[in-house]
């Protein structure tokens, strides 16, 4: 029994860390293409009018429903002794530095990932790629680099909405609902909260948008099996993508917070 559970880990391991070589080796070949090759405005403007502008609602209310409930849950905490008043500089901090970048990696992933990964994917399978290889169009110049060009430049965006957001929702119920002075929650914020908490969590976002973008490309470049396959492709993007963001997510942390 216990052999076999360590072979099993042993085996997950290893295909976990081929996968994080591939990934690399991916990216590698994308930044080559990225500096070597002719960038294609138009076709960077489109994805991120598809990646940005079509998730800006769903990161709004993200943000705002985070914030809110937040708040809503540490005033429980803090009024216990007396600590009321540090609920505005706890949300906007835990917001920027956290709740913010990681929520909007999350969402991206799940909306703008997927169809990537399904977009790309069924070009695979009905052999548009072999066609565009066959044009003498090289498909990661084509392809890949507007999409992880445009997902490194609208995730900071979207992120700031999030941050923005939360800390409106956790206002709003804070004055609302929960009778705490508005100037008291947004003079602690002014003294508690740097400029630096707020770039933290966008360079977070850059590094995520960076992830979603090359992990949903990645699969749906390397799709096989006709329909079932795109669909195994969609699900891999958004599983690998949610669960490398949150383990970045911490060494990024000790990285700008050490």
């Amino acid at each position: 029994m216990l052999a076999n559970s360590l072979s099993i880990v042993g085996i997950q391991t290893v295909k976990a860390l081929e996968l994080i070589g591939r990934l690399g080796i991916f990216l590698g070949t994308t930044f080559k293409i990225l500096f070597t090759k002719k960038l294609q405005p138009a076709k960077i403007f489109c994805q991120i009018e598809r990646i940005g502008i079509g998730s800006l609602l769903i990161t709004i209310i993200t943000g705002a429903c985070s914030g809110a409930v937040f708040a809503l849950q540490s005033y429980e905490g803090f009024k216990c002794f007396g600590g009321e008043d540090l609920i505005g500089p706890i949300v906007a901090l835990c917001m920027s530095r956290e709740l913010g970048p990681i929520l909007t990696g999350l969402m991206v992933a799940g909306r703008a990932g997927s169809a990537i990964a399904a977009e790309i994917g069924t070009m695979r399978v009905t052999e548009q790629i072999d066609a565009l290889t066959s044009l003498q169009i090289n498909p990661y110049q084509y392809l890949i680099v507007p999409r992880i060009i445009a997902a490194t430049l609208v995730l900071p965006f979207l992120t700031l909405f999030a941050v923005f957001f939360g800390i409106l929702g956790g206002y709003i119920v804070c004055t609302l609902k929960l009778g705490i002075n508005g100037e008291v929650f947004k003079s602690g914020i002014k003294e508690m909260v740097c400029m630096w908490d707020l770039i933290s969590g966008l360079i977070k976002a850059i590094f995520f948008g960076i992830i979603i973008a090359t992990v949903s490309s990645y699969q749906g470049f390397y799709t096989y099996g006709g329909a079932r396959g795109v669909g195994t492709s969609t699900t891999k993007s958004v599983v690998i993508s949610s669960v490398l963001i949150i383990i970045s997510n911490y060494f990024l942390a000790m990285l700008l917070f050490a």
